[in-house]
């Protein structure tokens, strides 16, 4: 039995890595650097009924330790991420996490519905989250109650597993959590970027066209982990951690927070490399800490552990 292998809502995975939403496109670029079959699923770029150019640029500033966004959801839309990016990725044997994100809750159902019945999609990321879009996305993601129903009506038309990724973005990240779990949550991601801004000094106007963005990389490791911490042990529901994951050392430490497998985001755009290095290095890791399944360390750092049979795969 592998010791990085996890069983979650839908997901068979071979190890607990892959990489975020919108870190790695629908994969082909680093299609040509390595073996994609390595990673234990792909999130891919999030989906909308209708294609997005998404928003003006500049829309990318450096930070330190990170970096901030306001791509604002491009895509090519549901029919060809489908018929074009879906067909693609079908030649490898990993199940794929489709993200979905929309305007209104017609635009989550229509998306939903549709992208589940792909074969090779074994789980929906529900993107409430995403704080770089003027409709949607965040506007679904700081209201429990609004998160709640539209969790509820994607997991009607949905044909696989539904996760929720959540936005850092609100007062109670807890309240959310049990909220999209009432909703029929299978599984939620975590966490989503937090709103930041970078001024220009020469201008003193923001650097972002959209003057704001999402804040991610190493900066939020911090509070995703803190984040992670809370959510476990309020819900029963398995979480996909993320913010800030660049070596097998953070992947322990979310999955000591309550994780049970892990993106890794920012950290593919400094190293193309990164999610097989992990991959590589998390076995002699989880063996020189003592444990002999690295599902012995989801929530140690609260008991959860003692609680976990299930996820061995």
């Amino acid at each position: 039995m592998s010791v990085l292998g996890i069983e979650l809502p839908g997901l068979s995975l071979k190890n607990p890595i892959m990489p975020a939403s919108g870190c790695f496109g629908f994969g082909r670029e680093f299609s040509g650097l390595y073996d994609l079959n390595k990673l234990g699923s792909i999130m891919i770029k999030a989906t909308t009924a209708e294609p997005r150019f998404g928003n003006p640029t500049p829309r990318v500033a450096e930070t330190h330790a990170g970096m901030l966004n306001a791509i604002g959801l491009q895509n090519p839309g549901l029919e060809k991420v489908i018929e074009s990016e879906l067909r693609w990725l079908s030649q490898f044997d990993i199940p794929i996490i489709a993200n979905v994100a929309g305007s209104m809750e017609e635009d989550y159902i229509e998306v939903a519905k549709e992208i589940s019945k792909v074969s090779n999609v074994h789980a929906l990321e529900l993107n409430i989250s995403c704080p770089n879009v003027k409709q949607g996305g965040i506007a679904f993601g700081t209201n429990p109650e609004t998160a709640k129903r539209l969790t509820k009506l994607v997991k009607e038309v949905s044909e696989v597993p539904v996760y929720v990724k959540l936005s850092p973005n609100v007062t109670n990240i807890v309240e959310m959590a049990k909220a999209v779990e009432d909703g029929g949550a299978d599984g939620l991601t975590m966490i989503n970027t937090l709103l930041g801004m970078r001024l220009d000094m020469r201008t003193a106007k923001p650097i972002l066209a959209n003057k704001t963005g999402g804040l991610s990389g190493p900066a939020i490791k911090p509070v995703a982990i803190r984040m992670v911490y809370e959510v476990s042990q309020q819900v029963k529901i398995p979480i996909i951690g993320m913010g800030g994951v660049t070596t097998a050392e953070d992947v322990i430490e979310f999955f000591y927070a309550g994780a049970s497998a892990v993106a890794v985001g920012t950290a593919n755009f400094v190293d193309p490399y990164i999610c097989p290095k992990i991959i590589d290095e998390l076995p002699a890791l989880v063996n020189e800490l003592g444990y002999d399944h690295i599902s012995e360390c989801i929530g140690r750092s609260w008991g959860k552990h003692e609680q976990i049979a299930y996820h061995r795969a």
